[in-house]
């Protein structure tokens, strides 16, 4: 599962409220024995039947149950463990409509964690997807280096570096011009050094965002403008900041405080090419930009969408109706058109039964299409405008 999918899915099960602490969540981490997970949550129902509400007790159980015999179906944990939701969706006091969400994620699951309340708990999820965004950082001067990376809010260290290069003070015997020599030449190693392990790091990360160098001194700008680094590894260097310490957490926290303009930057500037690509194609009326969710899905699913583009703010449902009559359908629509539906047949008010968020369904349709996609923040003015034009919008691969 990737990024864009387990945002989506994150995003449906956000809306998501209990009328009481009836939604269940279940977080099994990787290497964990499922046998146990299972004991714990037969155990769990039997603590259910002890609730005094009938309702609640009933919706508790069903969802445990539900859990439980989902989990059959697993011979063993999953390569990254699972996270399993199950609840009662339904908006209305009374009716019970179980659904079951089984979620496997893109990177280890570390936590742990059974609960039972009226949300459903999705930080450790939402941790993943920050994670996700991870930017390269080296910190040094003369006399030490540390190279880490930041992941999400998170900053790890990968390898601390201590030099041999001496002071400026010239040792006794030596002329001045030997002296600076072989320090300039200690100088030299030290940051092919750094270079080295920074390359065999960095080079090896597919989402690695960009790189931030940083240090107290001139240092930093000699290795940024030397060939220490790879080229494809240099070439991400977003930016050089001044910091008052080198080594340890404290140097790369402080050049992750002072970055913290350019990071923002890089990853806006990056949503900005994108749909700058798009608007240019649709202002020179090309026939390779297409937008409106109908116009959208056609060309996704003909084939010939090469990139998806999905506004944080599209609400499209797939919602199922019913009517006093006896008439019964189902539609995708905007979540804002729900309330206009009539019956064709006696024009009734058309009566909810269930509904479901299709973001998720459009980013794997997209994966299986092998179209790109990508959703974008409504925080800019061409996100407003994407908005504006229905919240979908792609480019094609050839005019149709």
């Amino acid at each position: 599962m990737d990024d864009n999918k387990l945002k989506a899915i994150i995003k449906e099960l956000e809306r998501i409220r209990g009328r009481h602490t009836e939604l269940v969540s279940v977080y099994v981490p990787a290497g964990y024995n499922m046998i146990k997970v299972a004991e714990q949550i037969r155990s769990e129902q039997g603590t259910a039947q002890n609730i005094k509400s009938k309702a609640v007790r009933k919706n508790v159980v069903g969802a445990l149950e539900k859990i439980t015999q989902h989990l059959k179906l697993y011979k063993q944990t999953p390569k990254n463990g699972v996270a399993i939701f199950c609840g009662n969706v339904s908006d209305k006091e009374g009716v019970t409509d179980l659904e079951l969400w089984a979620i496997e994620p893109p990177e280890p699951l570390k936590q742990r964690l059974y609960r039972c309340g009226q949300e459903f708990v999705l930080d450790p999820l939402k941790g993943i997807v920050r994670e996700k965004e991870i930017y390269g950082i080296i910190v040094l001067d003369k006399s030490e280096a540390e190279i880490g990376v930041l992941r999400g809010k998170r900053i790890e260290s990968l390898k601390h570096l201590d030099s041999i290069v001496p002071g400026k003070s010239k040792a006794g015997g030596w002329s001045q011009a030997r002296f600076a020599r072989v320090r300039e030449g200690l100088l030299n190693d030290f940051l092919k050094k750094i270079g080295e392990i920074a390359s065999s790091n960095f080079k090896v990360m597919r989402d690695l965002r960009g790189i931030i160098v940083g240090g107290p001194g001139p240092v930093k700008e000699q290795f940024v403008d030397g060939d220490y680094l790879e080229y494809s590894v240099k070439n991400k260097i977003l930016g050089v900041v001044n910091t008052s310490y080198t080594g340890g957490e404290y140097g790369l926290r402080e050049t992750v405080n002072r970055a913290e303009d350019i990071i923002s930057e890089a990853s806006a500037i990056r949503e900005k090419k994108i749909l700058e690509r798009f608007f240019t194609e649709l202002s020179k009326d090309s026939g390779l930009a297409v937008y409106g969710f109908m116009e959208v899905t056609d060309a996704l699913k003909s084939g010939n969408l090469e990139l998806l583009l999905l506004s944080e703010g599209f609400d499209w449902v797939k919602t199922k109706f019913k009517c006093s009559c006896g008439f019964e359908t189902e539609k995708v629509l905007n979540r804002k058109q729900i309330d206009e539906q009539r019956c064709p047949e006696c024009n009734n008010k058309l009566e909810v039964t269930g509904e479901k968020e299709i973001t998720e369904d459009l980013i794997k349709l997209a994966d299986d299409m092998g179209t790109e996609a990508e959703v974008v923040s409504t925080n800019t003015g061409m996100g407003e405008q994407l908005m504006e034009l229905g919240g979908i919008g792609g480019t094609l691969r050839y005019k149709s």
